[in-house]
């Protein structure tokens, strides 16, 4: 599911931009809550023009996310509230190292072409992330 603020209204200002309250990341938090995936983006660009990723990405204990990679761009991460764990694996698809994520950590710039997973472990998590170009770019682990 992905939320588009609608950007004629609070808290995006065409002059200033988006202020990205507690309230809003609430909201995108029951969006997660009540999906059958379990997790709700919200798009962060400027328009349909700008070809980049970023946005804030809520998730919930139980959702889904498979192991994949990016063969076109490397993908920052960063904890915004909450806790969970992403998962890098090796080519054969083997758990090499576990890095823990929680607000105020680690900020990870993922290298492209690095195979990764992630799990969230409390309700409410919310993590920012940013590629460079379309998601198209994604290949995931049968």
């Amino acid at each position: 599911m992905v939320y588009v603020l609608d950007r004629d209204v609070e808290p995006f200002n065409k002059t200033r931009g988006m202020i990205i309250t507690k309230e809003l990341l609430d909201e995108l938090s029951v969006k997660a809550k009540a999906s059958e995936r379990l997790r709700a983006n919200l798009d962060l660009r400027n328009s349909a023009e700008d070809q980049s990723q970023r946005m804030l990405n809520a998730l919930e204990p139980g959702t889904v996310m498979p192991i994949h990679r990016h063969r076109g761009s490397s993908e920052t991460c960063i904890c915004v509230r909450g806790h969970f764990e992403e998962y890098f694996y090796d080519s054969e698809g083997r758990l090499t190292e576990t890095v823990d994520m929680v607000p105020g950590g680690v900020v990870l710039n993922i290298e492209k072409g690095q195979w990764h997973s992630l799990r969230c472990i409390e309700s409410g998590t919310i993590l920012f992330e940013c590629l460079c170009g379309a998601q198209h770019n994604a290949s995931y682990v049968a």
